[in-house]
């Protein structure tokens, strides 16, 4: 029997790469069903998952519906920085929004402001929310905006006093979660402040968030601490990480990722150090196919690696540099590495099938992260198009020219900071994916492929996939044998595409 150890580590000793589709993970004896395999995990030192899944900081991929969404299956949205600093941190407040315990500090307007300067606030600052407190102008409670103050109300020069509701329940500083719930559920109201013994502002809780906190419906989220999905933003090196990471640790972001196609560089170091010196924030350093800078990460407080250069469908870094390293190959060596220094790491790229995931983990990666497997999702960024009888997305490259040309995020991720538009080298493409529906039903198609996967392999969670898989690496016609063969496909699976097909 080739054991997975053995099967790589020829691979390595005769400087082979070897990606998803030139392996196999070989079955072994099941004790769970595979609906009962715990498939929690870790993305960074302090940021856990509930799913081992993670979407990429493309702008074609993750912005705050998206990252709200994956959060809310229990995975982690990475929001990308082809965002002004100050736009980016927006995102992350969103994110941060959609899902509260107790919101500290919420946000609230004042006596004699105007209905039409709230809704003109509202759509400045891309508010998802109409529940906010009123306060007159010694910061004394006064009442609350609700959204039924937005539907009832015909006349926006209005003042938010008259509009809103000034008969309230408010409760002190203190009162617990689950005393709020059983407050609003018996008064039926759907705001509840709380106030300090001055009648000052103490915080809030709004029906919607109590409710599925306290009913179990959001036990399936990844949420913080403080009852708040979890949400992670991409910087890049130098001074621009030092702006962005000041506003998005003010906005409440879990974890930063270093963003950079090459993370084996003094840039990448110097960043690491100066954000952990500044900020109690996880910082994942990116990208990297080799372990060369493990114990420097290591030693300046990396909280997880990143693991790809040139895998992505979209990624022509490979064929425009000639370097890269090939993906199952890389995480197996970067794996090894990791578990020596103590240090997570994620496998950004190459994916193409669900059955790739379970690949991915099983050589070692604690997490991977999904470009275009996303991309075609409702709550990706983009309009749909219809070409060809076929609904579609738009889906590029961080590094592609037209990324590039439009942000200075793409160009800092690829070293051309400095470069004219008209010298621009690309190492990305432009193209489309297919329409996939909503989020949620592709992620069950995900998350079903890795459970079916762990079952054929014997494992009960995510260490015990890593430790027993076992790898056959496949010859040509193996791997055409791998997918349908010998027919003409009909009618499509919502969980399979066939390779090559994906762009057009």
């Amino acid at each position: 029997m080739i054991t997975r150890k053995n099967a790589l580590e020829i691979a390595l000793e005769n400087q082979e790469g070897l990606t998803f589709d030139d392996v196999l993970l070989r079955t072994g004896y099941a004790k769970l069903h595979p609906n009962k395999v715990n498939i929690e995990t870790m993305f960074s030192t302090n940021v856990p998952l509930k799913i081992p899944l993670v979407s990429a900081a493309m702008d074609t991929v993750t912005e705050y519906k998206l990252a709200a969404k994956i959060a809310e299956l229990g995975g982690l949205g990475i929001i990308h920085k082809n965002l002004t600093p100050e736009f980016q941190a927006t995102q992350v407040r969103e994110v941060k929004r959609r899902l509260n315990g107790l919101i500290p500090n919420p946000k609230h307007f004042t006596e004699g402001d105007t209905m039409q300067y709230v809704a003109t606030k509202i759509n400045e600052e891309g508010l998802t929310f109409h529940t906010f407190p009123i306060m007159t102008k010694d910061l004394k409670i006064l009442g609350i905006l609700t959204e039924d103050s937005f539907e009832f109300c015909d006349d926006y020069s209005m003042k938010v006093e008259d509009a809103g509701e000034t008969d309230f329940v408010s409760e002190p500083e203190g009162t617990t979660i689950k005393q709020a719930y059983e407050l609003m559920k018996r008064g039926k109201f759907k705001a509840l402040p709380l106030h300090t013994p001055n009648q000052e502002l103490a915080g809030l809780y709004v029906w919607s968030d109590v409710k599925r906190i306290e009913t179990g419906e959001s036990a399936r989220y990844n949420t913080d601490n403080n009852q708040q999905l979890r949400v992670g933003a991409a910087i890049g090196v130098g001074d621009e990480a030092s702006e962005r990471a000041e506003l998005l640790v003010r906005s409440g972001v879990d974890v930063l990722v270093i963003d950079t196609a090459h993370a084996d560089s003094d840039q990448v170091i110097d960043t690491l150090k100066e954000i952990k010196r500044q900020y109690s924030v996880d910082v994942v350093v990116g990208n990297t196919s080799t372990p060369t800078s493990f114990r420097r990460f290591k030693d300046f407080g990396a909280d997880g690696i990143k693991i790809g250069q040139g895998p992505g469908s979209i990624c022509t870094t490979r064929t425009v540099s000639g370097a890269g390293g090939a993906q199952i190959t890389a995480i197996y060596e970067c794996a090894k590495a990791a578990r020596r220094y103590n240090l997570l790491i994620c496998a950004d790229g190459g994916l193409a099938q669900p059955g790739d995931i379970t690949k991915a983990i099983a050589a070692g990666a604690d997490s991977v992260m999904m470009g275009s497997m996303l991309a075609g999702t409702e709550e990706a960024p983009g309009e749909k198009v219809f070409v060809q009888g076929r609904t579609w997305k738009n889906y590029r490259g961080m590094g592609s020219l037209g990324a590039m040309q439009q942000h200075q995020g793409s160009r800092q991720r690829y070293n051309q900071e400095e470069a004219s538009l008209q010298k621009l080298v690309p190492e990305g493409v432009e193209g489309r994916v297919p329409f996939k529906g909503d989020l949620a039903l592709v992620i069950n198609q995900y998350i079903g492929g890795l459970r079916a996967g762990m079952g054929y392999v014997g494992a009960d969670n995510i260490g015990q996939l890593q430790r027993k898989s076992q790898f056959t690496r496949l010859g040509a016609a193996a791997q055409r044998e791998s997918h349908p063969h010998n027919i003409t496909i009909t009618s499509e699976a919502p969980n399979y595409t066939i390779p090559g097909e994906a762009l057009r």
